[in-house]
């Protein structure tokens, strides 16, 4: 995965746990994609020190993955869902006993596809 796609997804997951300031400075330059230099005239400072800023806040949350592991468990997961989701295409009303199976079936596959959305 491409490094600012990683570190929007630690944000999303540990972007709580960060300063106002440094939330706000990762919002600016990466969501709002604006220069270090403009956001260091936003913010009144230089933009050595914003630039400190943000490695500081990419070490932080590398950090918070490297002991949560949150972020990775979600891939996991996602992949693991990936591959359900396959097998259950795969089988059709023919293939359950009774109409009930086939309904939790379509109910499952749906509660997937609702995880899917979100």
């Amino acid at each position: 995965m491409e490094k600012l796609a990683t570190m929007a997804l630690f944000a999303d997951f540990y972007g709580p746990l960060l300063t106002e300031k440094q939330r706000n400075v990762w919002d600016l330059h990466y969501q709002q994609d604006l220069s270090l230099a403009e956001i260091a005239e936003l913010e009144h400072i230089s933009r050595q020190a914003i630039h400190d800023l943000l490695k500081r806040t990419e070490r932080i949350l590398k950090e918070y993955e490297d002991k949560l592991g949150l972020v990775q468990r979600f891939w996991t997961e996602r992949e693991k869902l990936t591959e359900v989701k396959a097998l259950m295409q795969g089988l059709n009303e023919q293939d359950f006993s009774s109409q009930a199976a086939w309904e939790r079936h379509c109910r499952i596959g749906a509660m997937i596809e609702d995880v899917f959305d979100i």
